[in-house]
């Protein structure tokens, strides 16, 4: 989501943010461990019920707070439900692509993604909104090129997992931003999940009709088995939507240079575990790539710090 900056909180709310911040992030980087329970399932009944799951968990959150007079108010807006609605298509390209990582041992490529992203997000910021960028901007944007080159030369194919997952979070980040930043994270998510309702249930409709589904069904080719397969799916709704709530406490409570630097603790959380844990290769040539990368993001981060000390707006920051 578009990120705001705020009044300056007390020091109790800068805590609150924090560890919202914090476990908002941490959650997000340990993903790529909870989804492979599911592997049995595949890609896109486990993409189906995390749509049908997370809608159906906003709306007992929003039911739980007495918030959801939000949503109807969003209902009403036919320009912001169309442009939620469009924006549901790139959360769920973002969603599919990053399950397809997940399950098939692409984790490392998944991280190089979210650690594009901020650079995706400058780059469409001038290529759509038309926007000036300084020098070291364009320098940041031209040394993280070079390292997907050179990751792509190394391995000998473009990691498009990589292209797509940062791709589809910044036009999905491009697009709510078009929409204002009065939409909150909650309501605006069960809108979007809404949106692919009809296709994520028609999807796990047909499957149990086939037979081929394994919600409810799970044998002991699943990793879980029965009837935990299926708690695990049905749970995809909680680790899609907490986050979000802790990272929406997060935004109110936190400057916005703090909130740009915490998101870089899930890519680099799916690096380790892509590396550590799951022992994905990293050869020279990749290795190469993403210190290139690093170096990007860190000459991007150090020239956004300065320009929020003059009088220039600030670098549109990555949604998350």
């Amino acid at each position: 989501m578009p990120l705001t900056p705020h009044p300056q909180p007390d020091q109790r709310s800068l805590r609150r943010g924090m560890v919202a911040g914090v476990g908002a992030y941490a959650m997000w980087g340990v993903l790529p461990l909870y989804f492979p329970l599911m592997a049995g399932a595949g890609v896109w009944e486990i993409g189906a019920h995390r749509v049908l799951w997370s809608m159906l968990f906003c709306g007992l959150l929003l039911a739980l707070t007495g918030t959801l007079g939000q949503v109807r108010a969003l209902l009403r807006d036919r320009g912001v439900l169309g442009r939620l609605a469009l924006a549901s298509s790139f959360l769920a390209a973002n969603w599919v692509t990053f399950l397809y990582a997940v399950l098939t041992d692409r984790v490392v490529d998944a991280s190089l993604g979210y650690f594009i992203n901020p650079i995706i997000t400058v780059l469409l910021a001038v290529l759509v909104l038309r926007e000036r960028l300084r020098p070291v901007q364009w320098v940041a944007i031209g040394i993280a090129a070079v390292g997907v080159v050179v990751i792509t030369i190394g391995y000998g194919t473009m990691p498009w997992v990589a292209v797509v997952l940062a791709g589809s979070f910044g036009i999905y980040g491009l697009a709510k931003n078009r929409i204002g930043r009065t939409v909150p994270a909650l309501p605006g998510l069960l809108v979007e999940t809404t949106a692919l309702m009809p296709v994520s249930l028609a999807y796990v409709v047909v499957l149990g009709i086939q037979g081929t589904g394994t919600f409810l069904t799970a044998t002991d080719a699943t990793a879980l088995g029965h009837p935990w397969h299926s708690l695990a799916l049905a749970g995809s709704g909680i680790a899609t939507a907490v986050p979000l709530v802790c990272f929406a406490v997060a935004t109110r409570a936190l400057p916005l240079s703090t909130v740009g630097l915490l998101q870089f603790i899930a890519p680099t959380m799916q690096f380790i575990i892509g590396v550590a844990v799951l022992g994905e290769q990293m050869p020279a040539a990749r290795w190469a790539g993403f210190v290139l990368v690093w170096v990007a993001l860190v000459l991007l981060g150090v020239e956004g710090q300065r320009a929020r000390r003059r009088p220039a707006g600030p670098v549109p920051p990555a949604p998350q």
